[in-house]
């Protein structure tokens, strides 16, 4: 499925390809000695990547993608954009080498982080209360479904990765530092105390530096994570001491699950115990990514190619916020959209900044089967090779059905409209109409789409929708309208009924044209916009779309 592209990618434009190519840079420079580089980079050329592997072993060491999530809040769209644009690189990385150097993708939560913030969108948020400032695996389920906060958090989004299918190893902070993974790189930040110290304490403010350590320990008495200074350092024990929230001198261990990191060299902590080399973050994260890069460094490592992208915003042009749970959900958006619309509103312009909120839902999903319509017409034609900068490509891993949908969203969105549908079946019956052989098991797609259109018409457009009556220009041009599709020949397609409805417009002197299609839609459909006026008398029928302009023309729409 991704071999035979090496040649081809090296040129794809798309910014999956242009990260993997960077990132296949970084492998072979950090990797491979002078001599191993000049052998790769011919092996290469010749698009034998798996005689490159078997020839160079460090080649055989994965390649690590990571993404993280913070697991306080409830996940949205915004975590889950984080694991699917680093999947996206993955998978031109895997085209652009031949699919022979390994590669995983971390799902890393942290969720041995203190429990600061109580989320706007959750229950009993006294209980919360009580357990303010705990690792949030400690925090108890306010749902009272799992053991903790922290594991109901983690079970919705790896259920939610697992229904997109998205192949991914979890890692919890918790287990991670409790098992002793980290332990090495916690001795050595110990050890290197001052040189984290001179990195972080400019970043500070005045009061925070007083007191600031990168260790966060975790008071034996209370279970709570700690804003404690270090006041002792043992190297060779690997200890600190620090006063617990009594005041009692206390030493723990760095290691084994006693103290996390802060943030920020917890992140660097992580990207060189795991040996991470890719991992996406938001813009608003770049002064953190190169004060982390630094921290990596100090340790001896070196830090992860990083792509930053623009932050998703609600209704209000505000930032989406995992804490304040605004935005959409994932669970909304799979109520009114396609899960591939999602994926390709992930995949569109990741460093410009984009609305997240429900009215995105029709234009991303139009986009979308535009796009796979795209794809597929270039795959029929008998090209030589897959479009691989075509965004379904990256939406499905490489692997676009052969199938999409024959009926835009919006078109569906307009027939619910006209007809008052309320089940698929209504739907179906006007569509078998436009499309004699179609069922919901020959189009699987137009079958998903119907459901989510009554769902998005009965929440968002049936009690917005207002009908004006039409003008005087706008009646004469209707009554045109119904003459001119009454003498329709039977069987008329969806081009000759568009090319009626444009000559009747230009005949009644609409400037610009346009004008004439909005007016069709606001007094016929109680909108401003719609898709091919044309398309939608095909599907809905000739004589029902006479019926309803006369409806109008009465008035009846008014009341």
């Amino acid at each position: 499925m991704l071999t035979g592209l090496s040649h081809q990618a090296r040129d794809a434009r798309s910014w999956p390809f242009e990260q993997a190519r960077l990132l296949l840079e970084r492998i072979v420079r950090l990797r491979l000695s002078d001599a191993e580089r000049d052998l790769a980079a011919a092996l290469f050329a010749q698009g034998k990547f798996a005689k490159a592997v078997a020839s160079l072993p460090a080649l055989a060491r994965p390649v690590i993608f990571q993404c993280g999530y913070g697991a306080s809040g409830l996940p949205h769209m915004g975590t889950f954009g984080e694991a699917a644009r680093p999947t996206m690189v993955r998978t031109a990385f895997r085209a652009l080498t031949e699919d022979a150097i390994p590669t995983q993708l971390i799902v890393f939560s942290d969720d041995m982080d203190g429990f600061r913030k109580i989320p706007d969108n959750v229950p009993n948020k006294a209980m919360l209360e009580e357990d303010r400032d705990k690792p949030v695996t400690s925090v108890r389920d306010p749902f009272g479904e799992y053991e903790s906060f922290g594991a109901h958090n983690n079970a919705r989004l790896r259920a939610f990765l697992d229904g997109f299918g998205f192949d991914y190893t979890f890692m919890s902070s918790t287990e991670t530092y409790k098992s002793g993974r980290l332990d090495e790189v916690l001795l050595r930040i110990l050890a290197r105390f001052d040189a984290v110290q001179a990195i972080m304490l400019p970043t500070l403010g005045e009061e925070r530096r007083a007191t600031y350590s990168p260790f966060l320990p975790i008071s034996p008495k209370t279970g709570r994570v700690l804003q404690a200074p270090t006041l002792e350092r043992n190297v060779e024990t690997g200890t600190i001491v620090f006063p617990d929230e009594d005041g009692t001198l206390t030493e723990v261990p760095v290691t084994g699950g006693r103290v996390k990191l802060q943030w920020r060299p917890d992140w660097a902590a992580r990207w060189t115990a795991l040996s991470v080399d890719f991992e996406a973050s938001g813009k608003d994260l770049i002064d953190s990514v190169r004060v982390s890069d630094k921290i990596v460094r100090a340790l001896g490592g070196e830090p992860p190619l990083a792509f930053h992208f623009e932050l998703f915003m609600d209704e209000n042009n505000q930032k989406i916020s995992k804490s304040k749970g605004n935005g959409l959900t994932m669970e909304e958006w799979l109520r009114y959209g396609a899960p591939e619309s999602l994926a390709y509103y992930m995949y569109q312009s990741p460093k410009s900044a984009k609305r997240l909120y429900f009215d995105v839902i029709p234009k991303a999903t139009d986009e979308y089967i535009q796009q796979l319509d795209a794809f597929n017409k270039a795959r029929a034609e008998g090209g030589n090779a897959p479009a691989i900068d075509n965004p379904a490509w990256h939406v499905h891993g490489g692997a676009p059905p052969e199938r999409g949908s024959p009926v835009s969203f919006s078109l569906l969105l307009n027939l619910v409209s006209a007809a008052d549908a309320s089940t698929k079946d209504i739907l179906w019956g006007f569509i078998e109409r436009y499309i004699p052989d179609a069922t919901p098991v020959s189009e699987p797609l137009l079958d998903k789409l119907a459901g989510y259109a009554i769902n998005y018409y009965e929440d968002f457009v049936k009690p917005n929708k207002q009908f004006r009556a039409p003008t005087a220009q706008e009646r004469a041009a209707m009554e045109d309208l119904v003459s001119k599709l009454k003498a329709l020949p039977a069987g008329a397609d969806a081009e000759a009924i568009q090319n009626e409805v444009f000559e009747v417009g230009k005949a009644a002197g609409f400037e610009p044209l346009r004008a004439w299609f909005s007016a069709l839609y606001e007094v016929l459909l109680g909108q401003s916009q719609g898709p091919r006026f044309g398309s939608f008398v095909a599907i809905f029928g000739v004589e029902r779309t006479v019926a309803l302009v006369e409806r109008a023309l009465r008035g009846e729409l008014l009341a």
